[in-house]
């Protein structure tokens, strides 16, 4: 048996520092952290480290960048990898929350046409997420997301 991996659990200290209001220290420890695993590192590294860097951003445009990243790391994980990480689902239940956060940010740009399109692909998804809390939440949040286009 391994034992936890140090960067996801150095994620998961960033993901703390950013929900307690504390943005810049979150945004210092996940810039640190991809200094160490680099653009061509562990993708499942890379993924979940710029989908929450993308949390910790001010600006929508330093947001999109983190999304775009997690989304094209997540295409290179594998859910033989994603399990090592202790993942309880497949790949497939990350894209609909990296929908929903391009969705929103593209939203937030002004960008209606690829928010609806991110929209559409993360409600494509969600048969992937389980019906815990966590699934709730993503699919509460594509239904506010749409209900903010619709709104527009």
């Amino acid at each position: 048996m391994t034992g936890p991996d140090a960067i996801m659990t150095e994620i998961g200290r960033g993901i703390e520092l950013n929900q307690s209001g504390r943005r810049e220290e979150a945004r210092r420890l996940f810039s640190g952290l991809w200094e160490e695993i680099g653009a061509t590192g562990d993708p499942l590294h890379r993924c979940a480290l710029a989908h929450s860097m993308a949390d910790a951003q001010d600006d929508p445009h330093e947001e999109l960048v983190w999304d775009l990243r997690a989304l094209e790391a997540a295409d290179l994980v594998t859910d033989e990898r994603a399990r090592q990480a202790g993942a309880t689902g497949p790949v497939a239940g990350f894209y609909p929350s990296l929908h929903l956060n391009l969705g929103e940010v593209y939203r937030k740009l002004g960008d209606l046409e690829r928010a609806r399109d991110h929209l559409d692909r993360g409600r494509a998804s969600v048969s992937a997420l389980g019906d815990d809390g966590y699934g709730q939440m993503i699919k509460g949040g594509l239904d506010r997301l749409a209900d903010r286009l619709r709104a527009v």
